[in-house]
């Protein structure tokens, strides 16, 4: 990460320090405003300047904006672990998840957060999917054998979290509908087999890495020093009780049942999408209050408790959050997002991804907000508009892949893991998969 971080760095500011240095002003007219005069004055340099502060600024109020989106969902979890809601998910999926992550209990938290944190990027929740995300990682830092080392669990969780299934990307349906689409729920197939493909890919990645990335013997030794032993003692799992009958999944006819009716929910989402997801996040807070209710805990207790970890966990990634997305900003406002574009972009109009599309490709791993807006930005062009080839390609890529960067920068940085293995490797072949799905797809559905 610390070479990723340095070379975007370095190649911005040797991208705006050449332009810098070949910029002539433009002649401005003697009765411009003030404002405007001193903008021309400072080139390529000033503007790469103001774009690091407006970025280190816009980090610190991302994280405090999340803070009360935390609170709540971190709050409705705590509801739902107290009430066994997470237990009974781990058994309904323990056979996929106990093959996906053998080094998990299966009755740990963990198991429940993983499988929250997927269900609600399944359905397009991506407030409510961070919360999820970094509880789960909290969980498998606690059986992690070597603090500081990203285990094999946490590489192919986030793997699996920058490349989620999606059944319902709402953001986008939303955005299209704004636009004006005629169907803005149109990208739910197109989403929905970019998402497979991705996943799949992002599974097979992990799996395949973690044999090249071992955990070095210099993290196993630090490990055992901080914590006073060079064991883990059998079992233990963070205070959960090593219990065989919680361990125990249900029959495998329940899970496919489960599985099928999921599948189910497919076609539904394709012809009501629009209607359902307005429906979503207030559902959410309603049915897991309410399963604490049936569960006869005191849910305004749990859901204190649980909300009091989401300001501190905001404070937490506000270093790392200002770091990634310094960086980017910086590689965008010296031009070299553009210089990467305009070669690129005639190479691969040949096979399906257009110049125009292109951005959008290249800024989703870096940059979510930066994305979102050249998503607008492309859909909103009267030239293109959201139900062209372009508009369903730049819709289905940026519901079907992950802020990659964001994603390791935030879940890494909440419980300080500083050697991330090969995460990057598994999360940037699961974002290529996606994209080139995507092409694929939109192709075969919607290209002339």
């Amino acid at each position: 990460m610390s070479a990723i971080f340095f070379a975007i760095v370095l190649i911005a500011f040797v991208v705006a320090g050449f332009r810098q240095v070949t910029w002539t002003p433009s002649p401005v007219s003697p009765d411009a405003p003030k404002a405007a005069e001193a903008a021309n004055a400072g080139g390529p340099m000033q503007d790469l300047a103001v774009a690091m502060v407006d970025a280190a600024t816009g980090s610190v109020t991302l994280a405090l904006g999340l803070v009360g989106v935390m609170a709540l969902f971190l709050g409705l979890m705590k509801v739902a672990e107290e009430g066994g809601l997470l237990l009974i998910i781990a058994r309904t999926v323990r056979p996929l998840m106990v093959r996906l992550f053998p080094d998990v209990p299966a009755d740990h938290p963990a198991m429940g957060a993983m499988i929250l944190n997927m269900a609600a990027n399944a359905l397009g929740l991506g407030n409510a999917a961070t919360p999820f995300g970094i509880r789960a990682m909290q969980q498998l830092d606690s059986i992690n054998q070597n603090k500081g080392t990203a285990s094999n669990a946490m590489v192919l969780f986030l793997a699996i979290n920058t490349s989620s299934v999606t059944l319902l990307p709402t953001g986008v349906i939303a955005l299209r509908a704004a636009a004006g689409s005629t169907d803005p729920a149109g990208i739910l197939p197109t989403t929905l087999f970019a998402t497979i493909c991705s996943t799949m890919v992002a599974i097979i990645m992990a799996k395949l890495c973690q044999r090249y990335w071992p955990v070095r013997a210099a993290d196993m030794a630090a490990a055992a020093a901080s914590s006073g032993t060079g064991e883990v003692e059998a079992g233990s799992s963070d205070g959960v009780e090593n219990d065989d009958t919680a361990t125990e999944g249900y029959p495998g006819w329940v899970s496919m049942l489960v599985l099928a009716g999921i599948v189910g929910i497919i076609p539904l989402t394709i012809l009501y999408g629009r209607a359902i997801s307005p429906w979503i996040i207030p559902g959410l807070m309603v049915g897991l209050l309410g399963f604490g209710v049936v569960r006869r805990i005191n849910i305004y207790e749990a859901f204190v408790e649980g909300a009091k970890d989401g300001f501190q966990v905001a404070l937490r990634i506000i270093p790392y959050l200002v770091a990634i997305l310094v960086a980017v900003a910086m590689f965008r406002s010296s031009g070299a997002m553009d210089m990467l574009v305009q070669p690129l972009g005639a190479v691969t109009g040949s096979v399906g991804l257009p110049s125009e599309a292109l951005p959008m490709a290249l800024l989703r791993p870096l940059s979510g907000s930066g994305a979102y807006g050249i998503l607008a930005s492309i859909i909103q062009d009267p030239a293109i508009g959201p139900d062209s080839y372009v508009g369903y390609l730049v819709s289905t890529i940026q519901g079907s892949t992950e802020t990659t960067f964001y994603v390791l920068a935030v879940y890494f940085g909440a419980i300080g893991i500083r050697r991330i293995r090969h995460t990057l490797v598994a999360a940037l072949s699961a974002d290529i998969a996606g994209i080139a799905a995507a092409v694929a797809i939109v192709s075969f559905l919607y290209g002339s």
